[in-house]
């Protein structure tokens, strides 16, 4: 494959993209002598505009999307989502409304925003929801601030919260900015909580649980009423980390497990495309014990119309700018009533059924460390392909060769060399024997001719890098004997 070359070695001293007319008014160059300009950039390329058209086009068909192909992150949900969402987002009256309108002039998003809260509400089985925080791990910080408030206004802020092994990686970080200390709960044989060392780990000061379900292997909490009983029993209070949310609706209700408190991924589970960088939106439900700490605003009708509340004294404030990630939230609502009920709950038995096609096609060829029924996603490891010298990094860089998107690495830590597979439920069946076939193709190479995948990718615009050492000494500039880049 030919390198695509930079932007400064296609330029020519004196090329320009574009030419002005002469200026018919006087020159006064002393107008901008108090701004803060750039004089001038050194080094900076000089193109013609076709160059600079061809360059970024060539660019953009060098990038892998969900458009082109399959993305079997784990536990990230990079699903393709309809068009005719972001069509909704981009309407004027949504996209074009400035945040500090008044209500009467806004009551169309408003609308949107209670509508999407009582939709949420009904999926979740929870008694109020925010729509607030702005991504996944921002909605377990406010759901961590809401139990905080209440155990406080209780008296007893306690210092505790309890973290399954199996959970996300954000939730210890989310805990601790609460002031909380982090204890680990160890997962039994199958995956799932070690229900007797949790009640172990159950003491006086313990403030909640943070519970993944399904967590990180994909595999169902099946005794979670029991857990749930556990953590009330002891005054402590059953937080979900509902990013997996794809694998249960319309299937079962958080809220019907007596969970407390549950955030969700609406750029996950419903129509925001995951990734890239943003924006993303996790909203937190709540049963009402904990409803009157919820951020403020809340959207409320009254007398016909809909208001935002200000005045919630037990309210914990503002935990983002105005209503949160608005036009996500917007994609979120056009996305659910397209699918209705019916098509929420078909979407998570296809998401299920996808995962686990493709763990019954891969199983034995690839180490599956807890061969307990999954949900959403399937967690295999390197642990056959070692002996022959080959690692999940091996592994993944080679699929690039395949034209396909490798899947989360090393993640759960308690696979070691894991690689975690989500299919997601927009996956056609000729795209999943595409992956299966590959990694099938990869474990014989790796019997064969393990330095076929050690020196992986072969056909990448961009060969196999030092990773370790791009991390630790990233380039930020480029010079001018930087004509040919490393090819580590």
């Amino acid at each position: 494959m030919n390198r695509e070359p930079l932007i400064f070695e296609v330029s020519d001293k004196g090329k320009r993209a574009f030419r002005l007319p002469k200026l018919d008014v006087p020159f006064r160059k002393d107008l901008l002598e108090n701004c803060p300009l750039r004089r001038e950039v050194e080094g900076f390329p000089q193109v013609s505009e076709v160059e600079i058209v061809r360059h970024f086009t060539r660019l953009s068909q060098l990038n892998y999307a969900v458009d082109i192909g399959f993305y079997p992150l784990g536990s990230c949900t990079m699903k393709y989502n309809p068009k005719v969402n972001e069509r909704a987002a981009a309407l004027p009256g949504f996209a074009g409304v400035h945040p500090l309108a008044p209500a009467e002039y806004a009551q169309g998003c408003l609308e949107v925003i209670k509508r999407t809260e009582e939709l949420l509400c009904e999926i979740a089985g929870m008694d109020a929801f925010t729509l607030q925080p702005a991504a996944g791990a921002h909605g377990e910080l406010v759901g961590m601030m809401l139990i905080r408030a209440r155990l406080t206004d209780r008296g007893d802020p306690r210092k505790v919260v309890l973290i399954p092994d199996s959970a996300h990686g954000t939730n210890p970080s989310s805990a601790h900015l609460c002031g909380y200390q982090v204890r680990e709960i160890k997962s039994d044989g199958r995956g799932r909580v070690d229900v007797a060392g949790l009640e172990r780990a159950l003491t006086p000061d313990v403030a909640a649980l943070m519970l993944t379900n399904p967590n990180t292997l994909g595999v169902f909490e099946t005794e979670i009423k029991k857990i749930a009983a556990l953590v009330h029993d002891r005054g402590a209070f059953l937080y979900m980390d509902g990013a997996n949310m794809n694998a249960l609706c319309g299937i079962c209700r958080p809220g019907d497990m007596d969970v407390d408190v549950i955030h969700l991924n609406l750029h996950k589970t419903f129509s925001t495309p995951h990734g890239g960088g943003g924006p993303g939106a996790g909203p937190v439900g709540v049963k009402k014990e904990l409803a009157p700490y919820l951020p403020v605003p809340v959207v409320v009708r009254k007398e016909g119309r809909l208001v935002a509340e200000e005045d919630r004294p037990e309210s914990i404030g503002r935990v983002r700018t105005f209503n949160g990630n608005f036009l996500v939230v917007v994609k979120a609502l056009a996305y659910i009533l397209s699918l209705g009920a019916e098509g929420l709950r078909e979407m998570s038995e296809v998401a299920v059924l996808n995962a686990n096609y493709i763990r019954k096609s891969l199983e034995g060829i690839y180490h599956l460390q807890y061969p307990a029924p999954t949900l959403h996603e399937c967690v295999f490891s390197d642990k056959l392909q070692k002996p022959h010298g080959v690692s999940n990094l091996d592994i993944a860089k080679r699929l690039i060769d395949y034209g396909v998107h490798p899947p989360t690495m090393s993640f759960p830590l308690i696979v070691p060399g894991a690689l975690m597979i989500e299919p997601t439920e927009t996956e056609p069946r000729r795209e999943l024997d595409v992956f299966i076939e590959a990694m099938k193709a990869i474990a014989r190479e790796a019997k064969e001719s393990p330095e076929l995948l050690k020196s992986a990718p072969h056909a990448a615009p961009v060969r196999r890098l030092n990773e370790t050492a791009a991390a630790r000494n990233p380039v930020l500039r480029w010079t001018e004997d930087m004509k040919e880049p490393s090819r580590t």
